[in-house]
């Protein structure tokens, strides 16, 4: 069987083409060397880690015994904090050369590589010191979804099986990053999250303690949602944006708050969809497939309305 002789010069040399006129069109440097951007494998890999760190029984490699959790964890957490160290050094200077090349489009002018390695280290001890408090949450949130499912047989299968508690843990850890201005990162985890179970909360969203996701698929969760404590959503639920601003010139506009609010102890059921800054009130109930564009006042109950069966006679 003859094989075939692929023609891919030309092909080569179109490719190289066109990613010099996107860089140039974006005004990027030529050439700096090494990677330019934080690895999503690499991410992935410290996620998985971290899970681990976080819930080394359950979590954790399948041949640990409790009486060596601790070198487990001092072990683990000194390799991933490494390799987290370098997708955040990797950002920061990602976002440095970017705001270089879009400022004084000189590609010779490099970032300071002391000042982004030293971030890069405060960010990431940062982010090691909130693990403990990111433990402590998403025990209240494998305990409210146990405690808000029937079918939940054990706290333990909340965590090992339920989507909506992956999509939680990755988002504790992503808002930590987005909280430390890394939002690059940040969102490369939503999105690793978003892809293993089709939940996407943007990492900027502020969530309270013993937040319980059911089911889940097709949940959306705006960048400056606010929600309360013991908030129970299901599957098909929207918290977005109503409209999007622009300016003067015709560009949308960021950092704005366009999301909802949802205060403590609400439920919102099955394709419900709020969309803008609007508040839902504590304690409240909203029907599935209901519509929201306005607040809500506290202990409120909206449902969709139904048409009243006609009764032959």
């Amino acid at each position: 069987m003859a094989v075939a002789n692929w023609k891919i010069d030309n092909i080569v040399h179109g490719l190289q083409q066109a990613r010099h006129d996107w860089r140039e069109s974006q005004h990027r440097p030529k050439e700096f060397g090494g990677r330019e951007l934080p690895s999503k494998e690499a991410l992935k890999a410290i996620v998985d880690d971290l899970c681990g760190i976080l819930f080394p029984m359950r979590l954790g490699p399948a041949d640990l015994r409790q009486e060596g959790e601790d070198v487990y964890i001092a072990f683990t957490l000194d390799k991933v904090l490494s390799a987290l160290y370098e997708q955040v050094r990797l950002t920061l200077a990602y976002e440095a050369r970017y705001r270089i090349s879009a400022t004084i489009r000189d590609s010779n002018h490099q970032p300071d590589a002391a000042m982004i390695q030293q971030q890069a280290s405060s960010m990431v001890q940062t982010f090691a010191n909130a693990l403990p408090d990111i433990r402590r949450l998403l025990d209240s949130d494998v305990q409210a979804a146990y405690e808000g499912d029937p079918a939940a047989r054990s706290v333990d299968e909340v965590l090992l099986c339920y989507p909506g508690m992956l999509a939680i843990t990755y988002h504790r850890l992503a808002h930590v990053l987005y909280q430390n201005n890394v939002p690059l990162l940040a969102r490369m985890i939503a999105e690793l999250a978003h892809s293993a179970t089709g939940i996407d909360i943007h990492p900027g969203a502020q969530i309270g303690k013993s937040f319980f996701i059911d089911h889940g698929t097709g949940v959306v969760i705006g960048e400056t949602c606010i929600i309360g404590a013991r908030v129970r959503i299901y599957q098909a639920v929207t918290l977005g944006a109503k409209r999007f601003e622009v300016d003067d010139a015709g560009n949308l506009q960021k950092d704005y708050a366009r999301h909802p609010v949802v205060e403590d102890d609400v439920v919102i059921y099955a394709g419900a969809t709020i969309l803008g800054r609007v508040t839902i009130g504590k304690g409240s109930v909203i029907g599935g497939n209901v519509w929201l564009t306005h607040d809500i006042p506290p202990h409120s109950q909206i449902m969709q309305s139904m048409p009243k069966p006609k009764i032959s006679v």
